[in-house]
């Protein structure tokens, strides 16, 4: 098994921010994150609003600088290049991805000959990608802003798979989707590691759904990791108080007490 990433005693944190009206030298954001990611693997992170799972996403993807710490890929060396990178995130707000103003079949052949360079690629791998994702030809000639939320979620798949990703990054992919919307996409994004062989990280606060697709869990909170195991792991005997909280949380089992509860 080949390792992909290696995140070692990662730290972000921002100066001179305003809390509740107070100013703060310094707010520590994440701290000394470490785990690594096996190529080919899906490795699912859960955890509290604010813990800091989508800053650990954006850091990884390059959309954010760490503070400290090492990022150590194990990329393809054909990356070097090219203008697109190995590692894609898909964000909560998918519209954002995609340009109102062109058609999702304009999108995904301008990011399909930025990477390969070659139009004879364009064709084949644009009709493999939508044939995935159950795009269908209808909606090709479509800008965004004429699909719906789930069609535009996947016309966003679409385009981070078109330069064909080493690493994909889901960041809440199942929030505001009904159950059936839920299990379809958990179904399309194993589909995605199958045929793709794209490595995910898969942000979720639903540890049921992560249960269902990962091979790994990390549980964060407060910009740390607190358990990191497999999946199997993480639902038959987790370790720590919290991760036994977020399962409780989730059955709505918890009582009074035990919603003020605070972990250190």
């Amino acid at each position: 098994m080949n390792l992909l990433l290696k995140v070692q005693n990662l730290n972000y944190s921002v100066a001179n921010v305003e809390i509740f009206g107070r100013q703060e030298n310094e707010k520590i954001i994440l701290s000394d994150i470490s785990f690594n990611l096996i190529q080919g693997k899906i490795l699912g992170i859960a955890g509290e609003s604010g813990s800091g799972k989508t800053t650990l996403a954006k850091i990884i993807a390059g959309v954010k600088s760490k503070t400290s710490g090492e990022l150590l890929f194990n990329f393809s060396k054909d990356w070097d290049k090219v203008k697109s990178s190995p590692v894609q995130i898909l964000f909560q707000n998918t519209g954002e991805i995609l340009n109102p103003f062109r058609t999702i079949n304009e999108i995904v052949e301008e990011a399909i000959y930025i990477r390969f360079k070659d139009k004879k690629t364009i064709n084949t791998l644009k009709e493999s990608i939508f044939d995935s994702l159950n795009f269908a030809p209808n909606l090709w000639n479509r800008k965004g802003y004429e699909l719906s939320g789930g069609e535009q979620q996947r016309a966003a798949l679409a385009r981070l798979l078109a330069v064909k990703p080493e690493l994909l990054i889901l960041d809440e992919p199942f929030s505001s989707q009904d159950t059936e919307s839920q299990l379809n996409f958990l179904t399309l994004f194993k589909s995605i590691n199958e045929k793709f062989g794209v490595s995910i990280i898969c942000i979720a606060h639903n540890l049921k759904i992560l249960r269902k697709l990962c091979d790994d869990i990390i549980i964060m909170y407060r910009g740390k990791i607190v358990e990191k195991r497999s999946t199997e792991e993480i639902f038959s005997s987790p370790d720590h108080p919290y991760t036994k909280y977020l399962q409780k949380a989730e059955s709505y089992n918890l009582s009074y007490d035990e919603l003020k509860t605070e972990f250190d």
